[in-house]
């Protein structure tokens, strides 16, 4: 792919940065269990949806605007959870200082980021296609391309694997640990697909995803629908969800998943111009339907039936979507585990593609540590 030469200014700036996840973690240690959980309760509450593509009547309706999607300092879900977004603050990464002299911002955002102009973002490579809603489909029909409401794919998505493997959206939580405590012992590598907002509110947990070896990619900043949005709050969600892994895990990703699978040209000529590479499937799980109590469309039998037809197929290829948002879709991942078995790709192994668009070294120097503490 052939980045502009803005773009590839822009990562000259980036690569300047010498904050380091180690200098995070003495401002914000110790992250203990009773915080994560805390965390994981209040961004459960906003990331509630599944990316699996429903039958259309199926899909909650989203057209109008909910509290879930503001930027105020506290607000209410629409299963009525208060959120205090400067507690939830109060123990994310401290905003990187190369970051805010670039933004502006000394916080990271709430649901809503803001959008900060780009100059490597070209809007007239931009189809001018109308913004749908979540339940619906786009006004230009097939020609967008939309993979939620068409299945449709282009020629540079990733949706299979010659390989049978495992994949994991809406992390890092705290269930998460429990999937890299298996895939250590078992020496499985898996991709992760994080959401910003969940990387800079457990930057311990995810560090161990980048010690381990796993894969990671971005999911957006905070589940938004992007083709629902504005061209700049798509560009809102992808760079601030850039920017969390890059202060979190000095690296920048080149894998991206889009939530609800919701996809058209019109997001796809966004995040080809950041270097991403979008990510789908072709073997959903929908373990996301385990952890609503009234279930009765998902049993764990269920999923584990479906596996096993995949794992008997031959071919044993394809990728398979999951959830590491919780502990009972986290459980479900240990089981599919254990019977797909081992000899997992990462996407960037399906593909033959790099792991990330570029890794930064680690500042371990105390006193430069301390100079970027002004």
């Amino acid at each position: 792919m052939k980045l502009s030469s803005s773009f590839l200014t822009y990562m000259a700036v980036l690569s300047c940065q010498k904050v380091v996840f180690n200098k995070a973690m003495e401002e914000v240690m110790p992250i203990d269990e009773e915080h994560h959980l805390l965390v994981d309760t209040m961004l459960s509450h906003l990331n509630c949806h599944s990316n699996s593509i429903l039958p259309q009547s199926s899909h909650p309706d989203l057209s109008e605007k909910s509290s879930v999607y503001s930027d105020k300092r506290e607000f209410t879900t629409q299963n009525g959870l208060t959120i205090d977004l400067d507690l939830l603050r109060s123990r994310q990464i401290p905003v990187p200082k190369w970051l805010k002299d670039f933004t502006g911002v000394d916080k990271w955002p709430g649901i809503d980021p803001p959008y900060i102009p780009l100059d490597f973002i070209d809007f007239t490579k931009i189809p001018n296609f109308k913004p749908y809603f979540q339940g619906s489909c786009p006004v230009e029909g097939r020609q967008s391309c939309s993979f939620d409401c068409f299945k449709c794919i282009e020629p540079d998505d990733v949706h299979s694997c010659p390989v049978l493997s495992q994949t994991f959206d809406d992390g890092p939580t705290t269930a998460t640990q429990k999937l890299l405590d298996r895939f250590r012992e078992k020496g499985q590598k898996s991709t992760f697909f994080n959401l910003g907002i969940n990387v800079v509110s457990h930057p311990d947990i995810y560090q161990r995803m980048v010690n381990d070896g796993q894969l990671i990619g971005t999911h957006t900043w905070s589940h938004a629908f992007l083709p629902s949005l504005t061209n700049e709050q798509i560009i809102a969600q992808i760079q601030w969800s850039i920017w969390a892994m890059n202060a979190t895990g000095n690296h920048i990703p080149k894998w991206f998943r889009p939530p609800y699978g919701a996809i058209d040209n019109r997001v796809r000529a966004i995040t080809r111009q950041f270097g991403l590479q979008a990510v789908l499937w072709d073997h959903d799980t929908f373990d996301w339907m385990l952890l609503n109590q009234h279930n009765n469309q998902r049993t764990e039998q269920q999923i584990l039936n479906d596996v096993a037809q995949w794992v008997a197929k031959l071919p044993r290829s394809g990728l398979i979507l999951e959830h590491d948002s919780a502990e009972q879709t986290v459980q479900m991942g240990l089981k599919v585990s254990d019977l797909v078995g081992a000899g997992q790709l990462t996407v960037s192994q399906c593909v033959g593609g790099n792991d990330y668009i570029k890794t930064f070294n680690y500042v371990n120097s105390k006193s430069e540590l301390q100079a970027h503490k002004m």
